[in-house]
């Protein structure tokens, strides 16, 4: 199991939850097996998401596809995502 982190910034955290939950079954068909939503304590448009995938190539080819970007867009990330893939320790 590899976890894929991701973090920015969205215009409006209610519209973008609900593209994300939208997003849900095309996300499940790419890759993702669990995933779960974080908003910082002092700023809730600050998003922090994770996604397990099987690998870290599905993940990397999830996190570098085209249609992420394009629902990332429409959703109303305003800055450019912050990522890192982990695995247990």
């Amino acid at each position: 199991m590899v976890r894929l982190f991701v973090r920015h910034n969205v215009a409006d955290f209610d519209a973008w939850k609900s593209q994300y939950d939208a997003f849900d079954e095309e996300r499940r068909g790419m890759g993702v097996r669990d995933h779960a939503v974080y908003r910082n304590l002092d700023d809730g448009n600050d998003v922090t998401v994770w996604h397990d995938f099987d690998s870290r190539a599905a993940g990397e080819a999830f996190a570098g596809s085209d249609r992420l970007r394009e629902v990332m867009q429409e959703a109303g990330v305003v800055d450019a995502p912050t990522l890192w893939f982990v695995n247990p320790a």
